[in-house]
């Protein structure tokens, strides 16, 4: 696997080293050792998928507070997205900055998104489907978000929003107050 920083301090985007032959290709998407070797968090405790109908939809800014935040590893199955962190950790270099990097079926990447950041992405293609590899359970009392549209941010999407949830929509805009210290 090969793992590469993204501007984001501890976020990596993660490509395939495929072994070809007349069958096709096998690779591996998941490593303990490489991630820990690393330093990366090599917990699992839940997968999860997002099916989306429609292309330019929109699900996000989502995150958990501690204690239950999350290290997701985010990968298109199926489709392709554009995929949206942000650094919520106040003592880090990369504070309040985003990235955004186009995951596909056809493209192999992987996101590592790191504790202490936003996560969402936006649909490119119809029939979408994204798996997720999550490091804590979902604890909806824990569950936060900022607004995507948030001028704090100004997140670049690269299409017109066709379907967000009401929850997502209506987030609040970035207020330090309401999001506990992360640390890297």
């Amino acid at each position: 696997m090969l793992f590469t920083p993204t501007k984001l301090n501890g976020a990596y985007i993660l490509e395939v080293e495929p072994k070809e032959d007349e069958r096709g290709f096998f690779a591996r998407t998941w490593c303990q050792q490489e991630f820990s070797d690393r330093g990366l968090d090599t917990s699992i405790s839940q997968c999860s998928i997002s099916v989306n109908k429609k292309a330019g939809t929109l699900r996000g800014m989502h995150f958990q507070l501690p204690p239950f935040a999350e290290t997701k590893l985010v990968r298109c199955t199926k489709g392709a997205i554009y995929d949206v962190i942000i650094d919520l950790r106040q003592d880090s270099e990369t504070f309040l900055k985003w990235v955004g990097v186009e995951l596909s079926a056809d493209n192999w990447k992987s996101l590592y998104v790191p504790k202490g950041f936003a996560h969402g992405f936006q649909t490119l293609e119809d029939n979408t489907e994204v798996f997720y590899q999550i490091s804590e359970n979902y604890a909806p009392e824990y569950a936060r978000g900022v607004r995507w549209n948030d001028p704090k941010f100004a997140i670049a999407w690269p299409r017109e929003i066709s379907v967000i949830s009401s929850r997502d929509r209506d987030y609040q805009d970035y207020d330090p107050t309401h999001i506990l210290h992360y640390s890297q």
